[in-house]
């Protein structure tokens, strides 16, 4: 008979289920794929009612509160954590790698913070570190990095890679509602968690575009060295001039290397020309565009979080370790880290064209004023319109796209305009990406 392959889960949650179901109602084909029988040997949680949703699957497995007990048990083979946060889940991995287990993790904050040290010491212990649903779900970037890019020279990486933020704008866009409305819509949706922050902000995305940087780049990068801005200034009215001008805003996260050597790396909402596929990209969908030296564009899109989705990339990764595992394969080297720390551009050294949003008093030879003084800065304008707002008598909305320029410039000349009386409310700034 051949060898089984056993699996211990630790965090049964919405993805955790999603992998058990998997596992379960998959098995045969698993199997078959896999070469040799794969069996889930024990599930770990701290919810009671969680184990008996798995119990009521299989009776068979093994039920345990202490994620920690499945490290040290015997007949497991593939340690596979889901229960989120850095602290704890830093330590059960490290747990199950001294223990010359292999581990498979969606834990993007996780590999962000604490990557380097933890594939050092996964291969160190000749065991693999797996970690396909820790970006974009279902989309399979890791792979196609690794593996069919593995020639080739990444140039750019660029996407949307947080379903939240693009489910919001996308309601806005389509729906005409405000950003709190939108939010709303997104949590009854089940594509919002109770505690938004980490997805509006843009920290899910800075936590994912620096394991991107690391497998694209070799880059050493920490989540908080990423020049990072949330969604949550942006209003329906940039919706619509965004529309207006031939672009639609969406959340982008973006990698490229410069001819200086350093890392271009930003996460923000930015607008995006119609013809480009991102701009395409709609609800809780995610996409990746590379660009490679020899292959040129590439275009990956599809379901980036929620049970089926996810739970799929993390199967996939148990059945890669297993079929390894069977076949006697060397562990995966990752070789993520280059020889030094990379630099990072300084977003105020960033050349870019810019889309902004001026609050103006509804007077003539403001429109003239403000033209004169981002002259004054070098800042050229490359298309502009004045709308009176509406409901709000007195005041006007001046949107325009300026020619390539750098962004310190532009901000110090939006700080300087901003303390004249000018405007009215703080001038809005989104970068146009091309």
């Amino acid at each position: 008979m051949d060898r089984e392959i056993r699996v211990g889960l630790c965090g049964c949650g919405v993805i955790g289920e999603g992998v058990v179901t998997a596992l379960l109602q998959h098995a045969d084909v698993i199997g078959e794929r896999v070469g040799g029988p794969l069996k889930l040997a024990a599930v770990a949680d701290k919810d009671p009612a969680r184990l008996d949703i798995v119990r009521a699957q299989d009776p068979n497995i093994s039920l345990i509160d202490d994620a920690f007990e499945i490290v040290a048990r015997d007949d497991v083979d593939i340690v596979v954590e889901l229960i989120g946060g850095v602290e704890v889940a830093d330590r059960l991995v490290r747990a199950a790698l001294d223990a010359k287990k292999h581990v498979v993790t969606a834990n993007k904050a996780l590999l962000a913070e604490r990557g380097g040290a933890l594939f050092a010491l996964a291969e160190a212990n000749g065991c693999d570190l797996y970690f396909e649903a820790a970006v974009a779900g279902a989309i399979p970037v890791i792979r196609v990095i690794r593996e069919s890019l593995a020639a080739d020279r990444i140039l750019s990486v660029r996407g949307i890679i947080n379903g939240t933020s693009n489910y919001i704008l996308s309601s806005m866009a389509n729906d005409g509602a405000a950003f709190a409305d939108a939010l709303k819509a997104a949590q009854q949706a089940g594509f919002a968690e109770a505690d938004p922050t980490l997805d509006i902000t843009g920290g899910d995305a800075g936590h994912k575009l620096a394991i991107l940087a690391a497998l694209a780049f070799g880059a050493r990068v920490l989540p908080g060295e990423i020049p990072t801005e949330g969604i949550e200034s942006v209003d329906p009215r940039d919706i619509q001039y965004a529309r207006n001008f031939g672009y639609a805003i969406r959340p982008l996260a973006v990698a490229q290397r410069l001819q200086t050597g350093a890392l271009d790396l930003r996460v923000h909402p930015a607008l995006v020309p119609e013809g480009d596929p991102l701009a395409h990209v709609d609800g809780a969908l995610n996409a990746v565009a590379i660009q490679g030296a020899m292959v040129g564009p590439s275009f990956l899109s599809g379901l980036g979080a929620g049970a089926g989705p996810t739970a799929t990339s993390v199967a996939g990764d148990i059945i890669d370790i297993a079929k390894n595992s069977l076949a006697g394969a060397p562990v995966r080297r990752w070789n993520l880290s280059s020889d030094g720390d990379q630099k990072i551009q300084a977003i105020a050294d960033l050349s870019s064209r810019y889309y902004l949003r001026f609050s103006v008093r509804d007077e003539s030879g403001v429109l003239a004023a403000l033209s004169g003084k981002l002259g004054d800065s070098g800042i050229s304008i490359e298309k502009m319109v004045q709308d009176v707002d509406a409901g709000d008598a007195g005041t006007a909305s001046i949107a325009m796209l300026t020619h390539n320029t750098h962004e310190g410039g532009v901000r110090d000349s939006l700080h300087a305009i901003d303390n004249t009386d000018l405007t009215t409310a703080p001038t809005h700034l989104i970068r146009i990406v091309e």
